[in-house]
């Protein structure tokens, strides 16, 4: 007898990206175009092959290899790629984090010289942090680590490792150089000469500057300050967001961006919900949260009072409540509090999802940070429970890094006089049944909504997905949907 056991049904998704900001049709010409399109597309296919083809590919693998394959890249700011710092210093920062599966989760590395392809040391600290010893092969529990110890343990772990001038490229350092005219400033570093082949000078009074205002930013021409990433969805239901960066050009030496910094430029979580549209208990509108608090456990009057617990803080104080109470038994249950049933009228359970997000963000990290983007993302399909007000990522892609969105809104009066709030994410949504309590892992009953997209409120971002009927499609200015054509 063949089993009804269903069987998984979930389809991997992609989507990637390669930096977000003052892109146009001015300052991007065509050959241009068509060299990120064409490195855009090859990445995609190259990675969509792995997740199709191998059957044991996770999102983690195959997120790492796609970031890896722009890290090897030079057209895009990260790896050998990456822009110069104020001190014409190469500092690299990469991410990884899944929505289950590893105890870390996630894991950034920052301020990295000698590591070749950083995404892939972000990726030995999170499998490392599985070890039953949790010395997570010498970086403990931590989630970030930088600089020189965590190039020891890269070196010890048998990653690649080169020499700063790996990183130089002509194109960034001429970047750098016509910032610091435009800002009249620099902070010069030892190796700075070295570094440009001994052809560059610096001028009077450019040995220090003090302009709050990025120097490097005219809002006419087209200078990195975005990352690399990808989002996967792999055939076992789970989500890996991977990212990688040289940060903005010119930064100071010794800045830290979002890119390696939980919540701000890149998330993934799971978590499960009640299918409010198949309960007639759901509450009405708004974002809400109700903690799961055993109905045995003891409460102080305080801790009732926090929680909004009337009845059972005045209860402590006066006794029971007559039948007479104007807070009847009847009424609905405090947070955490279940609700007496009785055989003849108990209500059928409400139909529990698995919802899963994962996203990568690209521009303006200071913007990203302030904001805590994409974990701000994330919280809106998280804490929103009804069916009449239930999001999605799609909403909370647009609430953060739509036009107007919080990430806009972050600059203030400084919007499109610098690069302050440029920026987009991309992500993946999954919503599946939960799998009944013991089934095995990775079982799932059937899948609710598998989203693939993307949000920005600035000229254009480098993006590339497959979409919902498998076709390849990639995008460089904001008004593109994918398809072919400048």
């Amino acid at each position: 007898m063949t089993s009804s056991k269903p069987t998984p049904t979930i389809t991997p998704r992609i989507i990637i990206h390669g930096g977000a900001g003052n892109i146009s049709r001015a300052n991007v010409p065509a050959d241009s175009y068509a060299a990120y399109r064409a490195s855009l597309h090859r990445i995609l296919t190259l990675a969509r092959a792995e997740l199709a083809n191998n059957p044991a590919a996770t999102a983690l693998d195959v997120a790492v290899y796609a970031v890896s394959l722009f890290e090897d890249d030079p057209l895009f700011n990260a790896g050998r790629g990456a822009v110069f710092t104020r001190a014409g210093t190469n500092e690299l920062e990469a991410s990884v984090m899944v929505s289950r599966g590893h105890h870390k989760r996630g894991a950034g590395v920052m301020l990295l010289r000698h590591v070749k392809n950083p995404i892939k040391l972000a990726r030995e600290i999170l499998v490392r942090g599985d070890d039953a010893e949790g010395n997570g092969g010498g970086a403990q529990a931590h989630v970030q680590l930088a600089g020189g110890y965590v190039e020891e343990l890269a070196k010890g772990w048998g990653l690649e490792m080169v020499e700063p001038d790996y990183f130089f490229t002509q194109k960034r350092w001429d970047e750098h150089v016509k910032g610091l005219e435009r800002g009249k400033g620099a902070v010069v570093s030892e190796d700075t000469e070295a570094l440009a082949g001994g052809d560059y000078e610096e001028e009077e009074g450019k040995k220090s500057s003090s302009n709050p205002n990025d120097p490097s930013w005219d809002g006419k021409e087209y200078l990195p300050q975005g990352t690399v990433g990808a989002v996967v969805l792999d055939r076992f239901g789970t989500i890996c967001a991977a990212t990688s960066t040289g940060g903005l050009t010119n930064k100071l030496p010794g800045r830290i961006g979002d890119t390696p910094t939980l919540g701000a430029g890149y998330w993934a979580e799971e978590w499960i919900e009640e299918d409010s549209s198949s309960s007639s208990s759901a509450a009405a509108g708004g974002m809400s949260y109700h903690p799961a608090i055993s109905s045995s456990a003891a409460r102080s009057p305080i801790d009732k009072l926090s929680r909004g617990d009337i009845p059972g803080l005045l209860s402590d104080c006066l006794g029971p409540l007559s039948s007479s109470s104007t807070m009847s038994s009847s009424s609905s249950p405090s947070p955490g509090q279940a609700t007496p049933s009785s055989s003849t009228d108990e209500k059928p359970h409400p139909r529990r999802l698995r919802h899963a997000v994962g996203m990568s963000g690209t521009g303006n990290g200071d913007s990203f940070l302030r904001v805590c983007a994409a974990r701000t993302a994330a919280a809106i399909p998280r804490f929103s429970s009804s069916v009449d007000s239930k999001k999605y990522l799609r909403d909370g892609l647009a609430w953060v890094a739509g036009p107007g969105g919080e990430l806009q809104r972050s600059a203030g009066d400084r919007w499109e006089n610098s690069g302050e709030g440029q920026g987009g994410i991309i992500g993946i949504e999954l919503v599946t049944t939960a799998a009944a309590a013991g089934a095995e892992a990775g079982a799932e009953s059937a899948v609710q909504r598998s989203w693939v997209g993307y949000d920005l409120n600035c000229g254009g971002m480098f993006r590339a997905w497959v979409d919902g009927e498998g076709r390849e499609r990639v995008a460089v200015f904001a008004d593109e949907d994918g398809s072919e054509g400048w």
